[in-house]
């Protein structure tokens, strides 16, 4: 039986409770940051832009000598500049008259519309004034803001470290992938493989290590040498049969607080603490490993990361009739058509063709007992 049965919200609890953001820092340069969090906060050393610079292509010219400028009574300058876009605007001219209202003559220039002090001119600091916060520690680099950092003359930034994760798959069943034809009774190990891209693209360093058979031993040795980790994801043997030995290893290595999660699918997973390390047990069919990725190891990397647990959803309504255990929660795949969701497969843990097929999924909470045909849910699109 299972020795720490825990509803699914519960679970999840728990498992926040006993992770905690890495603090380690590293210095990056910021062509290779993007994405990655800062660690302190990012003050500008400059301006920007660094001078007065045109807007648009024109003439640079002295705003006072453009009073009064309009297409039926224009102004011939005889004081201008040809200016480019992004060029300095020379201290002798405050404003930018635009091509279109200009017409150059010999020597002279011909316009035909006013322009206040500055007009088309982007100032010295406009964009950034030197002294500013540019960014605030826990921000997470996106492509332009590695832009940004560049066109202030930041090369290199202080960024958190990735969690580190040791992903262990365990089952004697288990052949490689590539390994050759599978003889009966085997099959290929893909849950780590899907666990490792998923590891990587929410925030964190991954490790996958070679298939450990069904040996508490090799197990236990499995563990061990992968207390370096932030984060241990051990796959497969997670149940209650003779075989399941990596409950009871993680019990006699340290605290094992959850075993069992009230989850469809996902009921044989376990959650423990060895040392500083945090271990999830997944289960070995891949919609259940799936579910636990997304509803358990995604939040908690994104905690580990320091960032956002945000998760792209959209509302439809439910094409038919989902039931669902009353005291369990459901994690129903379905595919979006028109405005509707159509349940992909109510069960079947190991059926992966579902998720491939499956555009995201919905979640019956623990309360309900499903949803009815035409009633609007709340659809969680997978990544």
């Amino acid at each position: 039986m299972f020795k720490r049965f825990s509803g699914a919200s519960k679970a999840k609890e728990a498992l926040l409770e006993h992770c905690h953001p890495v603090e380690r820092t590293m210095p990056l340069a910021c062509k290779e940051a993007s994405w990655r969090v800062v660690s302190q906060d990012i003050i500008s050393q400059v301006d920007l832009p660094g001078f007065d610079r045109a807007a648009m292509d024109g003439y640079a010219v002295r705003s006072t000598d453009t009073k009064g400028a309009r297409p039926s009574s224009p102004v011939i300058l005889e004081n201008f500049l040809p200016i480019r876009t992004g060029m300095e605007v020379p201290s002798d001219y405050d404003a930018v008259v635009m091509l279109e209202d200009s017409r150059l003559r010999k020597n002279a220039l011909e316009i035909t519309a006013e322009v206040h002090a500055y007009r088309n001119v982007s100032r010295i600091g406009e964009d950034i004034r030197q002294g500013d916060v540019v960014f605030r520690e826990g921000h997470a680099l996106r492509p332009p803001d590695i832009a940004l950092l560049y066109a202030l003359g930041v090369c290199s930034v202080q960024v958190y470290e990735l969690p580190k994760v040791a992903i262990i798959p365990t089952g004697g069943e288990l052949v490689p992938i590539g390994g050759g034809p599978l003889k009966t009774g085997e099959a290929y190990e893909i849950n780590g493989l899907m666990t490792e891209l998923y590891v990587k693209k929410w925030g964190a360093s991954a490790k996958r290590s070679d298939i450990v058979p069904d040996d508490p031993e090799k197990i236990r040795e499995a563990i061990a040498s992968n207390q370096d980790a932030d984060m241990i994801i051990l796959i497969g043997g997670t149940s209650v049969g003779e075989k399941d030995f990596a409950p009871r290893v993680l019990n006699e290595m340290g605290e094992l607080f959850v075993h069992g999660i009230r989850l469809q699918p996902g009921k044989p997973t376990a959650f423990a603490q060895v040392g500083s390390t945090l271990v999830v047990c997944l289960p070995g069919y891949p919609v259940a490993a799936l579910a636990d990725l997304y509803l358990y190891v995604r939040p908690a990397l994104k905690k580990m990361a320091h960032l956002s647990d945000f998760l792209p959803k959209i509302q439809a309504k439910i094409a038919r009739k989902i039931p669902s255990r009353p005291g369990y929660l459901s994690m129903v795949r379905v595919a979006l058509k028109d405005g509707k969701a159509e349940p992909i497969m109510i069960s079947g843990a190991g059926i992966l063709s579902s998720v491939a097929r499956a555009d995201g999924y919905v979640i019956v909470p623990e309360e309900l007992e499903g949803f009815e045909e035409g009633e609007n849910v709340e659809v969680n699109l997978f990544e």
